[in-house]
């Protein structure tokens, strides 16, 4: 009988590679935990550049609080976070208001890419800090910005070049910078009193200013991402129940779609893709559309931390309420409503072509062919 294998420890270098896959599947979820630390440190501005699809660059600067030396060296540690909350000495993960938690997703990226952190506070140096595939450098003092300009720049290239096999895995530059768009407008949706810009291979492909007003904001913000023409066929959404608030707008039922691409769903702040929340609108349009018609809309649901676990999925994607009945008959009881005050309404779109099918057409009689004299 052949000696069994022993148990070993593994090095500390493949369980961040190991744990980078869980956090890091693509370019897109790097930009989306970059861009979230940059929303979780008050930024205001938040510019965004990404080349071959984020493969070579992934660029992700901010005005945020920065950080000092001291914070920079344990950003890239695992597991080290500012983020989650103190109850009763404990860490409270019941009760998380940031977007970010888990203290991943820099050293992760660190483990499999060539990742550069310059920073500065508002009253301190700059300083950097670089680590290549897990091997760490600095900090040291940066040039980065002027004194008194507060901010942080992200610097990830090569991303993989620490995991090679997970390149051959990797889509089109282009799928890949449509993962990215996608991930960018997603969060833009949720926080319109940010600017974003974000760059593809050198060419700016969003250019997002700063809403002041909220709601009036919102709508702006989600015209420029969806198009104008939602914005000219949605409907207000605004709801309450139980300590559970719904807000956002929804497109009018003859406003509709042929997939659920425009479909945007939010919990406190957080892009969310929930099979709860998607089924509650399905069954909330039911009696507005045909079954193969989507409804375009975006909805933004706030709630008490504790109401909603959101330590399902590494990528943060999924989330668990305490009362899913709760959220799920708020949303169709909502939007029934509202979709029924406004049934009067029909979209722009289809009164444009109905309008067009009544105009007059202009008509010029036809002209004889030209023959020349002589022939017959």
């Amino acid at each position: 009988m052949a000696d069994s294998v022993r148990i070993r420890r593994l090095e500390e270098g493949t369980i961040n590679r190991i744990a980078a896959g869980e956090v890091v599947e693509r370019p897109a979820s790097a930009v989306k935990e970059l861009v979230e630390n940059a929303l979780d440190a008050s930024a205001t501005r938040i510019d965004i550049a990404v080349s071959n699809g984020g493969a070579d660059l992934i660029l992700v600067e901010d005005d945020g609080s920065g950080m000092g030396p001291e914070d920079l060296h344990l950003a890239i540690e695992r597991h080290a976070t500012s983020k989650l909350p103190v109850s009763r000495g404990e860490d409270d993960l019941s009760h998380i208001v940031t977007m970010g938690f888990r203290g991943e997703a820099l050293p992760s990226i660190g483990a499999v890419a060539r990742l550069a952190i310059a920073s500065r506070t508002a009253a301190g140096q700059a300083h950097e800090i670089r680590v290549d595939g897990g091997r760490v450098s600095g900090p040291a003092p940066s040039g980065f910005r002027a004194a008194g300009q507060k901010g942080t720049r992200v610097d990830v290239r090569e991303l993989f070049f620490a995991t090679p096999a997970r390149l051959k895995f990797m889509k089109s530059a282009r799928s890949e910078d449509m993962a990215t768009t996608d991930i960018v407008k997603r969060l833009a949706m949720a926080r319109p009193d940010v600017s974003f810009t974000l760059a593809v291979d050198g060419r700016r492909t969003l250019d997002l200013p700063a809403e002041a007003d909220l709601m009036d904001g919102r709508l702006k913000r989600l015209s420029r991402l969806m198009g104008r023409e939602f914005g000219e066929n949605a409907v207000a959404i605004e709801a309450l129940r139980e300590g559970v608030s719904l807000s956002g707008f929804a497109g009018l039922p003859t406003y509709n779609r042929a997939n659920a691409q425009m479909q945007f769903l939010f919990v406190n702040g957080r892009p969310v893709r929930d099979k709860l929340l998607i089924g509650a609108v399905r069954g909330a349009y039911a009696d507005f559309l045909a079954r193969d018609r989507h409804p375009a809309l975006a909805l933004f649901l706030d709630c008490d931390p504790a109401f909603v676990d959101v330590n399902v999925h590494p990528a943060k994607t999924e989330v668990r309420f305490r009362d899913a009945g709760l959220v799920r008959g708020l949303i169709v009881s909502a939007l029934k409503h509202a979709l029924a005050d406004a049934g009067h309404r029909a979209s722009t779109t289809v009164a444009e072509a109905a309008l067009s099918a009544f105009r007059p057409q202009s008509y010029s009689r036809p002209q004889p062919a030209y023959v020349p004299r002589g022939v017959a």
